[in-house]
């Protein structure tokens, strides 16, 4: 027992014993390893120990992140911009957070250009440029700035998945929300689920009002009766949309809603169409003995009411399917390994693919029936892109693609040689593998709803989403923090328009390591324009090494603050050197 004792008392004994810089590196390892409330708990024994630390700030807002507390993220996540306004990392935490925050988009766009500026070398700034421009719907903006971050890191993961999803024309999961509104989220999220609500109802109950009234009108035999349920139907709607109207709240967005998100403005307006088609439905029918289904006055607008969730729903489909140019696509994500969202979003548009083909061999082989049925031998081509793709995926897909393809394949070979030898099994097997082929894609999404998961349609495709912010600070050697600390002058290079310059300056180190510089007006206005500068300090002692300290100067009330980024440390050739 005193063993086991003395060994538990060990080992408190080197926890406590850690360094703050020592409990970061702890913190950020157990982050890696997807423990976000173990390394929570490291990262605040770093900043209990160094309050100074802004990496360790930056920590414990990824450690709020990763736990889906955005709100609680952010004011770490401020104070480690506070620490080290030039931190280049501490910026970009900063901005990662900021853009899940209602009304804080704007800062956190300025935030992410501030880090791209501080270090134009490092991918990660111009990731997050680009995600901030591909929440938005700006593919071309967000493309430019993958394809930035790749020429400076070609095996960044994130860059590579969301650089495909802008080939793609990838909408966010909320289209009809703008996040750079400065309205909650969850309100507008409201809101198009009342609308959308709303509109389902309206449906439904005309739907079910015309085939009563129909029904009634013409095999009952009394138009009468029918049209007063017609007019109860319509009765019924009105407390139904008082009832989703109240819910919206949010009005004033509702026309930019609708035209973030087309398909919820298609909804909601054919829904609303729905409604005095099937007033005047009832309306004609009363100038006349009964409503017919051999009108064609009847049948269209009872069309418009029957046919129109179902048209809306293959419209869908096949316009979602024909967005962007899933070959580059699958090229890029071709190139990433270890990435599970690449897989999925490569599963996804290889279906994609599948649905394509689909939808150009079902015309052609209609066409052919109808015109020339010679014409179906250019079928057996409609094919060979869905096959490249799946070569350049490099993956076999799940068994429903499997079966999918290969009945499609099957389908334009069929029809293929039924059109050029005119065989009436061809025809068969082709119209038939085309019907199964929807079957299995049919099955296939009814099964992804049933269990709530990725279904193969656009809507599965998901956005890369690495943390960002946790890179370690640059720390000052001692040597750094001697030289800096008693040299009777400092030597400050910074940009200019004509060119390099350099002018004294004289300065101190703060606990935290940041520089403190006191130089002429003409350094403030370089750093100004670009404030990548660099210090140098000699040994003030003995003269024997030299300091350089590269990083970003960022003007204060009195003083030139520098956040350092690399720190150099050489020797002064002399007798010193000599063995």
């Amino acid at each position: 027992m005193g063993a086991v004792g003395n060994a538990g008392s060990a080992g408190k004994d080197d926890i406590s014993d850690k360094s703050s810089r020592e409990w970061c590196t702890e913190a950020l390892t157990r982050l890696n390893a997807g423990r976000p409330e173990s390394a929570l708990e490291a990262a605040r024994r770093a900043a209990d120990l160094d309050p100074g630390d802004e990496w360790a700030c930056r920590l414990i807002s990824l450690a709020h992140e990763r736990q889906g507390r955005d709100a609680d993220a952010l004011p770490p996540a401020e104070r480690a911009v506070d620490l080290a306004p030039g931190s280049w990392s501490a910026r970009l935490r900063l901005a990662a957070i900021s853009r899940r925050i209602p009304g804080r988009w704007p800062a956190a766009v300025a935030d992410a250009v501030l880090a791209a500026r501080f270090a134009p070398e490092e991918a990660d700034p111009e990731v997050l440029l680009g995600d901030l421009a591909l929440l938005r719907g700006d593919h071309p903006r967000a493309g430019r700035a993958y394809r930035a971050a790749l020429a400076t890191a070609p095996a960044h993961p994130q860059a590579r998945v969301n650089l495909a999803l802008c080939l793609l024309r990838w909408d966010r999961p909320r289209p009809h929300h703008d996040p750079a509104w400065p309205v909650d989220p969850r309100q507008t999220g409201r809101a198009r689920r009342a609308l959308e609500v709303w509109a389902r109802q309206a449906r439904l109950l005309l739907t079910l009002a015309t085939i009563a009234v129909t029904a009634a009108a013409l095999a009952l035999d009394s138009a009468g009766w029918a049209r007063w349920c017609g007019f109860a139907a319509l009765a019924a709607l009105v407390p139904l949309t008082v009832r989703q109207a109240r819910r919206v709240g949010v009005w004033a967005y509702v026309p930019a809603m609708a035209g973030r998100d087309p398909w919820l403005g298609a909804a909601v307006v054919s829904a609303g169409l729905s409604v005095p088609a099937f007033a005047g439905w009832l309306l004609l029918g009363a100038a006349h003995a009964a409503p017919s289904w051999r009108d064609p006055v009847w049948a269209g607008l009872a069309g418009i009411v029957v046919l129109m969730w179902p048209a809306l729903t293959v419209v869908r489909v096949l316009a979602e399917s024909w967005r962007g140019r899933p070959m580059p696509a699958l090229a890029e994500l071709a190139r990433v390994t270890g990435e599970r969202t690449a897989a999925r979003n490569a599963g996804v548009t290889l279906w994609i693919v599948l649905i394509r083909t689909w939808s150009v061999l079902v015309p052609l082989v209609g066409g052919a029936l109808a015109v020339e049925p010679r014409a179906a031998v250019a079928a057996v081509a409609v094919p060979f892109p869905m096959v490249r793709a799946w070569l350049r995926a490099r993956r076999g897909g799940d068994g429903w693609l499997l079966a999918a393809g290969g009945l499609v394949a099957l389908a334009a070979l069929g029809c293929a040689v039924g059109g050029a030898l005119g065989s009436a099994w061809g025809w068969r097997a082709g119209v038939g593998a085309l019907a199964a082929a929807m079957t299995v894609f049919a099955a296939r999404a009814l099964r992804a709803w049933w269990r709530g998961a990725p279904g193969p349609w656009r809507a599965s495709l998901v956005m890369c989403d690495l943390p960002m912010g946790g890179a370690p600070s640059v720390v000052l050697t001692s040597e750094a923090r001697q030289a800096f600390s008693y040299a009777r002058s400092l030597v400050l290079s910074y940009g200019d328009p004509a060119g390099p310059r350099v002018v004294g300056a004289a300065g101190s180190v703060t606990s935290s390591g940041e520089l403190r510089l006191i130089a002429g007006p003409e350094a403030w206005e370089g750093v100004a324009a670009d404030p990548r500068v660099a210090v140098f300090a000699a040994d003030p002692l003995q003269r024997r090494f030299w300091v350089e300290v590269r990083g970003i100067a960022l003007a204060g009330p009195d003083v030139l603050r520098v956040t350092p980024k690399q720190v150099l440390v050489g020797e002064f050739p002399g007798r010193h050197q000599r063995r």
